[in-house]
């Protein structure tokens, strides 16, 4: 399969790396712009190392953007930590649309704190979800979700890293075969 990758950081950087151990092409990854003095964004210089060509557009709205992505001509986009907002028509260019990433059991939590929330209310079980974006704040019809529990001193970041981030990354192997064979619209 032919993928448009958009994310960041070592979650997307993962993610990049689990599509590329099974042998799918990654037509283009697109990612936020350097910031002066930040940390190096992992998963541009994975992409970079394997001859992957780079997007960093200030914003996925752009014209520029959208231009980039049907230049791509690829089967499916894949968002893997998104922070900037993709909007309907620049997610809906690649072939069978796109599919996205959030650490958390849609519909309840969304947005920066989706984490934090399950664990502040004293939740036993969170989850992750794969879903196909629209223009709100993390909404669109749900494809996956798989959960597990909160142990009752863990932290966010045990939470995260332990159990939401690897779940993430195996999790969107799945939604994207379904998407190219077909049994998922």
């Amino acid at each position: 399969m032919k993928i448009a990758f958009i994310g960041q950081q070592e979650f997307g950087k993962q993610v990049l790396e689990a599509f590329l151990a099974r042998g799918d092409e990654i037509a283009g990854v697109f990612c936020e712009p350097d910031r002066v003095g930040a940390k190096a964004d992992a998963l541009r210089e994975a992409a970079q190392a394997r001859g992957i060509s780079v997007f960093q557009f200030s914003s996925l709205r752009s014209p520029y953007a959208e231009h980039a992505m049907r230049e791509l001509g690829a089967d499916i986009g894949i968002m893997a930590y998104v922070t900037q907002f993709a909007p309907q028509s620049f997610v809906n260019i690649p072939r069978l649309g796109t599919i996205q990433f959030h650490p958390s059991l849609l519909p309840r939590h969304r947005g920066p704190s989706s984490i934090s929330w399950p664990i502040a209310l004293g939740a036993t079980e969170t989850g992750i979800t794969i879903f196909r974006p629209t223009d709100g704040l993390d909404e669109g019809p749900v494809i996956l979700q798989k959960s597990c529990p909160i142990g009752p001193d863990e932290t966010l970041g045990e939470l995260y890293f332990n159990k939401l981030f690897p779940m993430g990354v195996a999790a969107l192997l799945e939604p994207a075969d379904l998407a190219i064979a077909g049994t998922h619209a």
